[in-house]
């Protein structure tokens, strides 16, 4: 596929004029996830609602991390979604469960996001 980055606004599910924006993320699918900066998270109240998750790296190293909810904004799309509080050193990633709650899909050739279409009732 090759890689490609994208930015997003994340905003507080609770308080939505929390918000930051995240200029450079990795369009990951292989990353069930999406993970931001802890910090950028704490900072706009988004909570670890979920704590101590491990997670399996490329390199088969096992890491724990917690999880909070966020609205995740695309250009004009927006989901809300489990996040990853991403430490120093973490690859910031946008992850497949994200992109399909966004309803969108990886143009591989354009390297871009595009609109997958009609949601898929039954």
């Amino acid at each position: 596929m090759g890689t490609f980055y994208t930015s997003c606004r994340v905003e507080n599910h609770t308080n939505r004029k929390n918000h930051f924006r995240v200029p450079k993320l990795l369009v990951d699918t292989g990353s069930e996830m999406t993970w931001l900066p802890a910090a950028k998270l704490e900072v706009i109240g988004i909570t670890r609602e979920k704590k101590d998750l491990q997670f399996v790296m490329d390199n088969g190293e096992i890491i724990t991390r917690s999880i909070g909810f966020a609205i995740i904004h695309v250009e004009k799309y927006f989901t809300i979604d489990e996040v990853v509080f991403a430490e120093p050193g973490d690859l910031l990633l946008l992850g497949a469960r994200t992109l399909e709650g966004l309803n969108l899909r990886v143009d591989s050739r354009q390297k871009r996001l595009v609109a997958a279409g009609p949601i898929p009732a039954a």
